[in-house]
């Protein structure tokens, strides 16, 4: 009986591996689960835009450094063509920030704006003895990221549910429907039937002289 009971029993070192084997995973979890908390950047990007990389990037280089919402109240006073699509993109980089991580927009700063050459747009006009010029119209890859301090704002979304005094809750079920009724009155000059109601009214006809004479000129 002896032997069968130090069979049965665990060895320490079996015991030993199995709790560090949990403190690890535990450890891991912790480890994941602040990395996940930890938003440093928020990224966006316009691909194939339709103006010249040289031309964005004489908006893009006044904005570096700027938060995001000092940089769209620069952009509102430049007059460049590139404004709008800067713009756009900046928009879209505080939409994600707010929508996917739930941080305020006021805490936004512009850390870094990329702008690479996309795919060049080739057409011709014709020149003199019958040769053609090429005209290139450069595209653009605008990139942006958005850095965020660590004292960042969480922007928490509070939904409030208004009750009316003395309001229902109907559902479409019980709604009544009640057929439209089409009346002999409700006609117009022409003959064609119209729903009863305000609109059913009939319309009395000025007639072509009153029409006329009653016309403004200019």
């Amino acid at each position: 009986m002896e032997k069968d009971n130090k069979q049965l029993k665990p060895k320490p070192a079996v015991e030993k591996k199995k709790k560090a084997e949990t403190s690890v995973n535990q450890e891991q979890k912790a480890g994941s689960a602040k990395k996940k908390k930890a938003i440093t950047e928020v990224w966006a990007s316009a691909r194939f835009v339709h103006i010249s990389p040289k031309k964005v990037r004489l908006v893009i280089n006044q904005l570096k450094g700027l938060t995001a919402l000092a940089a769209l109240d620069l952009l509102r006073f430049t007059r460049k063509s590139s404004v709008l699509p800067v713009a756009k993109l900046i928009n879209s980089a505080l939409a994600n920030a707010e929508h996917n991580f739930q941080i305020d927009k006021d805490d936004l700063f512009i850390k870094k704006f990329l702008v690479n050459a996309g795919p060049v747009i080739k057409r011709f006009r014709p020149r003199a003895h019958g040769r053609a010029a090429a005209i290139r119209k450069g595209t653009s890859h605008i990139e942006l990221v958005l850095g965020v301090p660590p004292g960042a704002k969480i922007k928490i979304a509070e939904i409030k549910e208004v009750k009316a005094p003395g309001a229902k809750i109907v559902k479409p079920d019980e709604i009544k429907k009640e057929p439209l009724k089409i009346t002999s009155q409700a006609k117009s000059d022409t003959g064609s039937p119209r729903f009863a109601g305000e609109a059913g009214k009939k319309e009395k006809s000025r007639g072509f002289l009153k029409g006329f004479f009653q016309r403004k000129t200019g």
